[in-house]
């Protein structure tokens, strides 16, 4: 009986040491969760990701939550989105890993391009973080570019913080449609805000921009001086000036334009291209010569700077110092 009795305890207290030994050698899921959202919160996200894979057991939605959020600010959204969207509805409605999941969902869609899908998600973000002005700016991109111009009008309004039915956020839509390339949809919000207010400044540049790039000149130098009659002081305008009379090989024109921005803002590089060609068109190569080391003075990188000199070079006889900078501007090209 006494050996039996022993034998009985000495099976209960191996297995007593075995049970130990594997709780010990499984991770707290609530310690590995806090230690993972410390290491996220310190933008350590890649050890983060190493942490919370190591759990053997991954049922609890809030593991997988973390492990999203955690590829999210590794900047990877497929496996962010990969990893929230089975979970998203097992998480209790209202709380903080449903709202950051819902969150993360939205701009994790965004910068996979997935434009569309991630609008559902913003817009349930929007509402608790009312003045987040980076989230209100997500979704007027993601509007804009789903073509929904009033809605992202709202929300541009509401990252500049103005009236949503004002000339200003009219003419922030068309600004941020102009960028996206939607020039349609950015004119007509530019003309609407034109319309509210004939006096607003930059809106007839812009409408300008969108011109030329459609190769309306004649109407692009009317806006230009339209916008340069209410500010006389605006340096690009009258850089597109000299270059839409560029374009019509007007060189004269084009060269008190293009001095005209110089005087305004002597730092950058583009009106000096321009006049550097415009003085080689009237045969003025030393002139050119001297806008075109500007040129490449204020923006060493620009390739047609380079090219443009060593044109200028080359037409003076000055062979080698034209293959240096031919050889640049190949560089430079092959750079991108």
């Amino acid at each position: 009986m006494r050996t039996w009795w022993c034998t009985f305890c000495v099976r209960l207290a191996v297995l007593f040491v075995s049970l130990t030994t594997v709780a010990a050698a499984q991770p707290d899921t609530t310690g590995v969760l806090a230690d993972a959202r410390k290491l996220i919160d310190s933008g350590q996200a890649a050890a983060a990701i190493e942490k919370l894979r190591a759990l053997e057991d991954r049922s609890d939605p809030r593991v997988a939550e973390l492990l999203g959020a955690a590829y999210y600010h590794t900047n990877d959204a497929g496996n962010a989105i990969a990893t929230l969207t089975p979970i998203i509805d097992r998480l209790e409605a209202g709380s903080l890993e449903r709202r950051e999941a819902v969150q993360l969902l939205g701009l994790s869609h965004f910068l996979a391009g997935h434009i569309a899908e991630s609008i559902p998600y913003l817009e349930q973000t929007l509402p608790l973080f009312p003045d987040d002005i980076k989230l209100a700016y997500v979704l007027g991109m993601a509007y804009a570019q789903t073509r929904q111009p009033a809605k992202a009008r709202e929300s541009f309004a509401r990252t500049f913080h103005i009236a949503p039915d004002s000339a200003g956020a009219h003419l922030l839509a068309g600004q941020m449609m102009n960028r996206l390339e939607l020039e349609d949809l950015a004119e007509a919000e530019l003309r609407e805000a034109v319309r509210r207010d004939p006096k607003l400044p930059e809106a007839h540049y812009v409408l300008a921009q969108i011109a030329i790039f459609r190769s309306r000149l004649d109407e692009a130098l009317a806006l230009l001086r339209e916008e340069l009659a209410i500010n006389p002081a605006h340096a690009m305008a009258f850089y597109r000036l000299g270059d839409v009379y560029s374009r019509k090989l007007e060189w004269t024109p084009a060269i008190a334009a293009l001095q005209q921005s110089i005087w305004i803002n002597p730092y950058f590089s583009g009106p000096y291209i321009l006049l550097g060609k415009a003085y080689t068109k009237i045969g003025q190569p030393s002139a050119a010569e001297d806008m075109l080391r500007r040129a490449v003075e204020y923006d060493p990188n620009n390739k047609a700077a380079h090219y443009l000199l060593a044109q200028v070079l080359q037409q003076t006889g000055r062979i080698e110092e034209a293959k240096r900078e031919f050889a640049i501007a190949e560089k430079l090209q092959g750079d991108k």
